[in-house]
């Protein structure tokens, strides 16, 4: 068979389109914020991760500018080669410190410092126990890596936990792998209890804090601050591209574990570096955030509030406490029409549907940022109650 075959029968986005309900690659025409123009109409944005609100933070607008006047736009290289600049050391300074660990380093986006990380640290002879909703770049990580056996726990699932870690032998390699806040339903995991089965059993921790950092914990550095276990957390990651307003990923460890990923992961040797402008708004945004410690209790405020203005109607959503609120639509054809309708009455949602889900729990993931108002959450909340009545 044809290889390209399998890429001519493939027709699902096609039919959705023809159904007038296809949901995605909607085009911005401004800036990413709390509002934006979306298809010539002002649109209020709840499907975004700029959780502190600085993607369009003139602060940072301005760092990016001027690194590109001091360094160019790109840095035409490895790290390992050319490609270091001193505002690399003065980024991964700043965040070893944040994390409160010893080192930190630096990968182009926040899905390959997973990928650098992982595939690094774990050999021939080492086991992956993954929560089961980890993120995907955690998935493909383990995939890549050289490990001896990966296993899979039930989401937040402890007793699963230990009954995998149970079966790994004791002198083995062992890596426990999991999101911070999970994207999807913004829970948070149950770290304390994953650190105390670690320390059982012989295990190394590590965090993707992809969406905790700058949304929860002591001046928004995660779920290992929320819990006061950053000691006890070996390894933690995040992106740029949420929190940070920025594009890439850094991973904060121990200096050995740091030098060993330095040195041993093929996708930080064998990478681009991080261009200026994106490390200069990430540093940027990484002071802001400290000096600002009132974006984190809007944030809160926000979110907290929008969730009561929901359930105050009936809107059916996922119960939590982060600034990620996920809305139950249930089936698939449905999620696509109230997200279509929404869109419609001004306000942009992110549907998911299998296989994200299952086929029956399909939902509206929604997510705010320090840039919402309060009357935004009432003129949002008008709308939801407008589409559900509708549908």
């Amino acid at each position: 068979m044809d290889l390209f075959e399998k890429c001519y029968r493939y027709d699902q986005p096609q039919r959705i389109m023809e159904a007038g309900l296809y949901p995605y690659f909607h085009a911005l025409e401004s800036a990413q914020d709390s509002e934006v123009i979306m298809e010539g109409r002002n649109i209020i944005m709840l499907g975004s991760n700029n959780y502190m609100g600085l993607v369009n933070d003139p602060r940072l607008k301005e760092a990016a500018i001027g690194a590109i006047r001091r360094y160019g736009t790109g840095c035409s290289g490895s790290r390992f080669l050319n490609g270091t600049l001193v505002l690399h050391h003065q980024l991964e300074d700043a965040f070893a410190e944040y994390f409160r660990k010893e080192a930190a380093l630096a990968f182009s986006t926040g899905f390959q410092t997973n990928l650098g990380v992982v595939t690094a640290v774990v050999g021939l002879h080492d086991y992956i126990i993954n929560d089961a909703e980890n993120h995907a770049s955690i998935v493909d990580a383990t995939h890549l890596s050289f490990c001896k056996k990966a296993m899979k726990f039930a989401h937040s699932d402890m007793e699963d936990l230990e009954n995998k870690l149970r079966r790994i032998p004791e002198d083995a390699g062992k890596l426990i792998i999991t999101d911070g806040v999970f994207s999807m339903s913004g829970e948070i995991a149950n770290l304390p209890e994953i650190i105390r089965l670690a320390r059982k059993y012989g295990a190394r921790v590590m965090v993707d804090d992809a969406h905790g950092a700058g949304m929860i914990g002591v001046e928004g550095r995660g779920t290992a601050s929320y819990y006061g276990l950053e000691d006890e957390t070996d390894i933690i990651m995040t992106t740029f591209s949420k929190s940070f307003g920025s594009l890439g990923g850094v991973v904060a460890a121990s200096a050995p574990v740091i030098n060993y990923i330095k040195h041993r992961s093929r996708p930080f040797i064998f990478s681009a570096s991080i261009p200026a402008a994106s490390a200069a708004a990430a540093l940027a945004a990484l002071q802001i955030i400290r000096s600002e410690p009132e974006r984190l209790q809007h944030l809160a405020d926000v979110s907290n509030y929008m969730r009561s203005r929901l359930k105050a109607h009936n809107i059916p959503i996922m119960e939590g406490t982060t600034a990620i609120i996920p809305i139950f639509t249930y089936g698939t054809e449905r999620t696509f029409r109230i997200a279509k309708r929404l869109l419609e009455l001004g306000v942009y949602v992110n549907p998911v549907v299998a296989p994200a889900v299952s086929e029956d729990e399909c939902l509206l993931r929604t997510s705010y940022t320090a840039g919402h108002t309060m009357e935004q959450m009432d003129r949002a909340a008008k709308m939801f109650v407008q589409a559900y009545q509708e549908l």
